[in-house]
């Protein structure tokens, strides 16, 4: 990585560069909003190279074509998944089931976790076996909210809960320090906004309980107080990027033991001498198993290129929010990325990282410290008028790199719908829930109100106007 770093031409994007990609996990659920664990019938009758498995059985995933910034990414990517899920919807007909992007499935239980639902692939059994071996006891689950939840795992299919939408942004190695910490530090904003994952097991919880349950389902440390312990697999990072890309992969390969230790047969410099592109297979694999919220990635297509994987954000409510969501925050990081050496002395990391937690604990209610533009300090303000004030930031940042006014338009005029109306899926979902409740039980509101979010959901209907 390092040689090729200091290769005049590396990574370079052109204006035909694939630049803008994502994945986006899906819920498989019955007739009655159950999970359902059938993913490899509808991985083998979809025949979809694009469709990949799951940690949990009633989960699958897509792999979305990737988009010059001269194709319409963000309108490109909402009418692909739009397309995708009319397909799979189509094929689950036949099994009376519906597949679904939502960050957590409100009608999960306990008893839809276990080893019988973990799906059947050797990496998912080695993995489980790998986590479960650090451990050396059960998981703890551990989160605050209106109703706080508590409870022991023995394994890690607590995580399959957890289903995102995952941006992938290629970005040039020259300036890759000031856009990974732009992201970084724009993260909690498009978090707040985003937020889709409020209850888990009926407990209301957090407005993106992915968050924490994510973090906690997989931490194989043993925490102790008078003791050091190694950083979680699943966190916001380190500290912001200070001198090149290979300062976060050196960090990864420094911090984290392998979980999968399996080597290939390549000789990497070799490889590199001979003009030719390494794979660097075991450092991709080992990328893959320590999960920060955003994620440096190496790949070696179009003569090898780096990307960071924005992971925070949780999979739905519909393909359209979804994309504004997208525009939104690549527009923003680009807005600021050329003032990050000024903006980094008001914010210190651990700041950034308490505005990270605060915005997935309390969405747009949360309260932000945020750096001042009018002076060179930050002070604490309501994240909702950072996010009103940031609108034309990612309009800015947007038109920056060539989006069409009238793409940039569409889907930050949903952003903005969505502050006006100060509504995000979660918000939906908890008020959707105390409707029902008025006259149901509470397992039947959590019912009623998802049969509620996929119609809406799977008719493209932006959340702010459910």
């Amino acid at each position: 990585m390092e040689l090729l770093l200091q290769q005049k031409g590396f990574g370079a994007v052109t204006p035909d560069s694939l630049r803008m990609g994502a994945e986006l996990e899906m819920y498989i659920v019955d007739q009655e909003g159950q999970p359902l664990g059938i993913n490899l019938d509808l991985l083998h009758e979809a025949q979809d190279s694009q469709l990949t498995l799951e940690l949990n059985r009633y989960n699958l995933e897509y792999n979305l074509t990737p988009y010059s910034l001269q194709q319409k990414p963000f309108e490109s990517t909402e009418q692909e998944i739009s397309a995708k899920l009319k397909q799979i919807n189509q094929i689950a007909q036949s099994h009376q089931a519906k597949v679904i992007p939502i960050g957590i499935l409100p009608t999960l239980k306990p008893c839809h976790l276990g080893s019988m639902f973990l799906t059947d692939r050797e990496r998912y059994r080695i993995l489980v076996r790998q986590l479960v071996k650090r451990r050396g006891c059960d998981f703890q689950i551990d989160i605050n909210g209106k109703h706080p939840l508590q409870m022991a795992m023995r394994d890690i299919t607590l995580e399959g809960a957890n289903t995102s939408f995952q941006i992938h942004y290629r970005v040039e190695p020259d300036h890759y320090v000031d856009c990974y910490n732009a992201f970084q530090m724009v993260s909690p904003l498009v978090l707040a906004l985003s937020a889709n994952s409020p209850c888990l097991f009926g407990h209301e919880l957090w407005q993106e309980t992915r968050i924490p349950l994510f973090k906690q389902s997989i931490d194989a440390r043993i925490k102790d107080r008078y003791q050091w312990h190694e950083p979680a697999r699943v966190d916001f990072g380190q500290g912001w990027l200070r001198r090149s890309a290979l300062e976060i992969f050196q960090q990864t390969v420094s911090l984290y033991p392998a979980l999968l230790p399996i080597c290939s047969d390549e000789d990497a410099t070799a490889q590199f001498r001979h003009k030719m592109v390494p794979q660097l297979a075991e450092l991709r694999l080992h990328q893959g198993t320590v999960w920060t919220w955003n994620r440096p990635v190496y790949d070696p297509e179009d003569g090898g290129h780096l990307r960071i994987e924005l992971r925070a954000l949780p999979s739905g409510p519909t393909a359209i929010d979804m994309s504004a969501n997208a525009a939104f925050y690549i527009g923003l990081a680009e807005a600021y990325k050329d003032k990050m050496q000024s903006l980094l002395p008001a914010l210190p990391f651990l700041l950034a990282e308490y505005n990270f937690y605060r915005a997935a604990q309390f969405g747009l209610k949360a309260q932000i410290v945020w750096p001042d533009m009018a002076s060179s300090g930050c002070k604490q303000q309501p994240i909702i008028d950072v996010l009103m004030a940031s609108l034309d930031q990612a309009k800015i940042g947007l038109q920056s790199i060539g989006i069409s006014e009238s793409e940039s338009q569409k889907y930050i005029g949903v952003i903005q719908t969505r502050l006006e109306r100060q509504v995000t899926g979660a918000d939906w979902q908890i008020r959707r829930v105390a409707h029902y409740h008025r006259t149901h039980s509470k397992e039947e509101s959590l019912r009623l109100m998802l049969m509620d979010y996929i119609n809406n959901s799977l008719a493209n209907i932006p959340v702010s106007e459910w």
